[in-house]
């Protein structure tokens, strides 16, 4: 059962931001939300030319769907690795270096002429990403205090969906009017651009001299702060404990969904629903519109829980698993509608549903483990989550090929969405401490 705590955990007279806090977070959040909105950007351009690139290469339909998952594998074991590294040397060499060598990654996919160099600049593609999420986890500890951590890992998290918005008319325009190798490179050579920026204007707390006040204000009513980065040992006791395996259960529902609409919604609508090709240009964006409301939205519900006397953890569980049965009930409405209208109306909720729960289960990262595993307990909720996310086009991409239908794909995204929302309720109890495991 969800505790509701009538006691809460934080303090209401809690410090306020100074002026040049408030001014750090500003600018470090809208430098994460540009760079994850152009991370989804340069991952929705396979998706988008998809059936060009599947003509002018001869992939057939199972092979597209394993060359959308090589990004996903790539960037999910990469995951492991790169949270331990942003706690140890920071967020700003790690990010500034992921955003260089992805945007590279990006420009070298409009090069490629055969399946196999494709795969490998999907590959470099995945493993530049990795550092963008755990480090914008990392980023929110960092410099907000921990009443506001919720709303600003919403906004955090709307660039994703912002992305996807964005992507499928901007991207489709500069396909058809150009062509889709000069998309990707294009996309890639903003890439390279905004690095630059970040490094010249991102800086980490160990590089900027704190008063007494503003360091209070960022760790008051913040039990578990320090800053001693892990061991691998450390790292490794993670895995020990119960809440670490149900985020990791919970992010795997989340991500597997998202990734079904993600690598085969333009496929789906053209498939499936017979819709043109510019149409879909068009129609595509509106469940992504829908997905950035629910990522701030899901931020702004876990603030507004923990002031309402919730436990932060009690009530990030809360959302998460709720939204995970909501996402079910939607996907299965998805397969059974009759109409093209109420198909884009259950699918522009699903993504309503999966930008809160992802919002809440990145907010539950900076308050469910001390501050030094911040970017590794995100990349391992993380890793867990792009386990799904990669199964999920390469599954599809075989179930469609076999029986020439989504039907049979949407409703093991249901079942696999019910059965993460029962881990998530089951095994996320209680904050991680340092020490033994729970």
């Amino acid at each position: 059962m969800i505790e509701h705590s009538q006691q809460s955990s934080v303090d209401a007279s809690v410090n306020r931001p100074s002026a040049r806090i408030i001014s750090i977070q500003r600018w470090s959040i809208a430098l994460l939300v540009a760079g994850g909105a152009l991370n989804y950007i340069d991952r929705a351009t396979l998706s988008v030319a998809n059936k060009l690139i599947q003509d002018e290469l001869g992939i057939p339909v199972a092979k597209m769907g394993l060359l959308l998952s090589a990004f996903l594998w790539a960037y999910a074991i990469a995951q492991l690795p790169v949270g331990g590294l942003i706690d140890r040397y920071g967020p700003r060499r790690l990010l500034g270096l992921g955003l260089f060598s992805w945007s590279v990654a990006q420009a070298a996919g409009g090069l490629v002429t055969g399946f196999g160099v494709f795969i490998a600049a999907r590959f470099a593609l995945g493993v530049g990403e990795a550092p963008l999420f755990p480090g914008g986890a990392r980023v929110v500890r960092d410099w907000f205090g921990i009443r506001e951590r919720g709303f600003a890992t919403g906004l955090l998290q709307s660039a994703s969906s912002l992305g996807n918005f964005i992507a499928v008319p901007l991207l489709t325009f500069l396909m058809l009017r150009l062509s889709w190798r000069w998309m990707f490179i294009i996309v890639g050579g903003a890439g390279v651009v905004l690095a630059v920026v970040w490094w010249s204007i991102h800086r980490d707390p160990s590089e900027v001299r704190l008063t007494p006040d503003e360091r209070r204000y960022l760790t008051e009513g913040d039990e578990n702060t320090t800053s001693r980065p892990p061991s691998f040992a450390e790292w490794r006791q993670l895995f020990a404990h119960r809440t670490t395996w149900g985020m990791i259960a919970g992010f795997f529902g989340t991500i597997y969904t998202l990734w079904l609409y993600t690598g085969w919604l333009p496929y789906y609508l053209e498939h499936e629903r017979h819709m043109s090709v510019a149409r879909v240009g068009i129609v595509a964006a509106i469940p992504y519109f829908f997905g950035c409301v629910g990522a701030v939205f899901g931020g702004w519900l876990c603030d507004f829980l923990t002031r309402s006397g919730w436990t932060p953890i009690a009530g990030r569980k809360l959302l998460v698993s709720c939204a995970l049965c909501g996402i079910s009930f939607c996907t299965v409405g998805t397969m059974l509608a009759q109409s093209n209208a109420a198909a884009l109306a259950f699918i522009s909720v699903s993504l309503f549903l999966i930008y809160i729960a992802s919002s809440a289960a990145w907010a539950t990262v900076p308050i469910a483990a001390p501050s030094q595993y911040t970017a590794s307990l995100g990349s391992i909720q993380n890793f867990g989550g792009y386990l799904g996310g990669a199964l999920a086009p390469t599954v599809t991409g075989f179930i469609v090929q076999r029986t020439g239908s989504f039907s049979q794909a949407l409703m093991l995204s249901a079942g696999l969405s019910l059965l993460s929302a029962a881990a998530y309720l089951l095994l996320v109890r209680q904050p991680i401490q340092a020490g033994p495991s729970d």
